[in-house]
């Protein structure tokens, strides 16, 4: 699959690259990104490959993310507009003002315009709510945001990080109130991070938003460097994988083996193929971790190889999540699946005939 091979984001006409482009690593200023001029290379060589989507917020290395972006579209206007550029808000770049972050109308105007500065245009193309706020109601920053998209400032609206429930409220309301719909949704979704599965991915699925998963490699831990045997490699996310996780990182890393690529890529694979998934977000600190991203699209899995990943990193969900799961099968008359694939199991049947 190639990058240019562009999907419709949810229920709109925009279309975006199978790969997002991420900028958390753009800039040195916490002290593990790239440099400026690494960023600018990668993401050069990322649009260059026929990539559109690129993927950035306020908050990253403190707006530093945001201005590298901005510095390489400068002056290219016909570029700029081929770019499907999102930003996010929320974060609070300036501690001592209570209104400096967060989702309310003085906090979100004020966000967007530091962010287009930055940016060094005068509109993006998607905005997303970078976190939940239970205080703010709803629809303040709804309706700030249809406000947005009426000037022209905004093109689209996603949410990120926010519960299914407020969510589902969130797009109930500006449903009604006729407002600019939430298109997307970005979200933790990774063979090690599949509890998305119980509420998130259904809810965007069935409300008509595109699914942006973030962390398809789990923060490294399934890019290959890790495994049961060498237990003793360094990182910096503070703590090792768990003896649960290693499960599923040595079936990556020998899915790999067997299909004579790397880890990352089975992994990206993986995320990419899964039901409800739009567009992957990826990160690189390094040009040779953008091509192994890349090439990812590239990765076909085998039903057996893929059987083989779903059944050892299946999560245990929330009720009622789990029980529909196990609930699936039985109603195959219905057309109900499990994990994306019909099943031609009926435990009912089954428990019926041990019982009886």
């Amino acid at each position: 699959m190639p990058l240019d091979s562009y999907r419709t984001l949810g229920r709109s006409g925009l279309r975006v690259s199978p790969l997002t482009l991420g900028t958390m690593t753009f800039g040195d200023d916490w002290g593990w990104g790239s440099s400026p001029e690494e960023s600018t290379k990668i993401l050069a060589t990322y649009l260059d490959r026929g990539g559109n989507s690129v993927d950035t917020a306020n908050i990253y290395t403190n707006g530093h993310a945001e201005q590298i972006v901005g510095d390489h579209l400068n002056g290219q206007s016909s570029r700029r507009d081929r770019v499907v550029l999102g930003t996010k808000f929320f974060g609070n770049l300036y501690p001592n003002d209570p209104n400096g972050g967060g989702p309310g109308r003085k906090a979100i105007v004020q966000q967007l315009e530091n962010s287009l500065r930055r940016l060094r245009t005068d509109y993006v193309d998607l905005y997303w709510l970078h976190n939940f706020d239970p205080v703010t109601p709803v629809e303040e920053t709804l309706r700030a945001l249809d406000d947005l998209v009426a000037a022209g400032k905004i093109r689209y609206v996603g949410f990120s990080d926010v519960p299914a429930w407020a969510t589902a409220q969130a797009a109930t309301i500006a449903q009604l109130r006729g407002w600019s719909p939430i298109i997307a949704l970005q979200l933790q979704y990774s063979l090690l991070e599949r509890t998305s599965e119980g509420e998130l991915i259904p809810m965007a699925e069935a409300l008509g938003m595109g699914v942006m998963p973030w962390s398809p490699l789990n923060g490294g831990f399934l890019s290959g460097k890790y495994s049961s045997t060498t237990k003793d490699v360094d990182t910096t996310r503070g703590r090792m994988p768990s003896e649960a996780e290693y499960v599923v990182i040595d079936a990556v890393n020998a899915v790999a083996e067997q299909a004579g690529t790397t880890a990352a890529e089975i992994a990206l694979s993986w995320v990419t193929g899964r039901p409800g998934v739009t567009s992957t977000v990826i990160g690189a600190r390094r040009m040779d971790q953008l091509e192994t991203n890349l090439r990812a699209l590239d990765v076909t899995l085998t039903d057996a190889q893929r059987s083989t990943l779903d059944e050892l990193s299946a999560p245990t969900l929330n009720f009622p999540a789990e029980n529909n799961r196990l609930l699936a099968p039985s109603l195959q008359f219905a057309g109900a699946t499990v994990d994306g694939r019909a099943s031609a199991a009926n435990p009912l049947l089954e428990a019926s005939e041990t019982r009886y």
